[in-house]
């Protein structure tokens, strides 16, 4: 398994339990992938991961950290040693707002700066000079997603002055619209547990400019937008009068992820890609070279754990019966 996050380690799990040795590779120092280093301790305490992990290791799941495949540890001696991989390396590259001022200090993506929270929750020295906080600052999270919730409740733990959470998109309806029937997912407004404890979220806003002195941010320049219909492709049109600015001693991009990194694993293994940037799989999660599977974002795109740890599972099933010889699904009991 390449990658311990959720999708990897659901893999390794069921596939471990089918009676094969497994091994999961990770890049970071430590298992868990998202769960470990994405997701906030207020939201995941790490010690029920722990406990995960040690029953993984004592079924039999070799795990190795600080290794990534490509870089510490060639494709081909990987092929060479195991029968099958799959690659759960999830969605990693960030969208970026390629705005001017977008150079100044202060603004970092959300990943960078919830990492590096998550490693002092476990009790490594991280310096002064590289951690990120919001201690004592206005702080404006781009994106309204999960993630800008995550940073949002770091921000209020690390005792932020002020929050914003900005949106491009306009706000929900309280209830399902008539466009919007059941069974389609609800898109409806949500408030989560860090939304509770405090900020404000702005929607139909969009970024224009960062300004700064000596080089760091301190201003953002926004304004509100409408969304048209041109030729049925929703565009995103100023609208005239409504600019305004926010204070901004500390910017967090959290607008989600445009796919696997390809450099490194990906290109070395030629596997081919979706039309959206994903790795390509058959109906039996195969990649197009043989006996390499795929499984969660890495495949799917951003998206939830559950989803994750589903495709997971059903990854296993492709790697067991790849491993077993048998070309098809058994046929259904009577």
């Amino acid at each position: 398994m390449v990658g311990s996050g959720p999708a990897g380690l659901a893999a390794a799990d069921q596939v471990n339990r089918a009676g094969h040795w497994v091994t999961v590779f990770e890049r970071a120092d430590r298992i868990g992938g998202l769960l470990r280093y994405a997701i906030p301790e207020f939201k995941l305490e790490k010690k029920f991961l722990d406990r995960r992990l040690d029953l993984m290791v004592s079924e039999g799941v070799s795990f190795r950290t600080c290794c990534n495949i490509g870089v510490d540890v060639t494709v081909d001696d990987l092929r060479s040693e195991f029968h099958a991989l799959v690659l759960a390396g999830g969605s990693t590259r960030p969208r970026d707002l390629p705005v001017p001022g977008r150079e100044l200090d202060g603004i970092h993506f959300a990943m960078e700066y919830l990492t590096l929270q998550n490693q002092r929750c476990e009790g490594d020295h991280v310096p002064e000079s590289r951690f990120i906080t919001a201690h004592d600052k206005h702080v404006i999270i781009i994106g309204g997603g999960d993630t800008g919730a995550d940073c949002l409740g770091t921000a209020h733990r690390q005792g932020a002055r002020t929050v914003h959470q900005l949106e491009l998109l306009s706000r929900p309806p309280d209830s399902r619209a008539e466009s919007n029937p059941w069974p389609q997912w609800p898109n409806i407004f949500r408030v989560s547990s860090a939304h509770e404890e405090g900020g404000e979220r702005l929607y139909s806003i969009a970024t224009q400019k960062f300004t700064g002195e000596n080089g760091r941010v301190t201003t953002l320049n926004a304004n509100q937008i409408e969304i048209v219909n041109n030729a049925g492709r929703m565009e995103f049109k100023p609208i005239a009068g409504t600019e305004f600015e926010l204070k901004a001693d500390l910017v967090l991009l959290a607008m989600g992820f445009l796919g696997p990194e390809r450099n490194g694993m990906l290109d070395t293994l030629g596997v081919k890609m979706t039309d959206r940037g994903n790795v390509w799989r058959d109906e039996k999660w195969m990649t197009s070279v043989p006996g390499v599977f795929t499984a969660g974002d890495m495949q799917r795109g951003q998206s939830l754990i559950v989803w994750a740890m589903a495709e997971g599972r059903s990854a296993a099933r492709g790697v067991d019966l790849y491993l077993m010889g048998k070309s098809s699904l058994p046929a259904p009991l009577p």
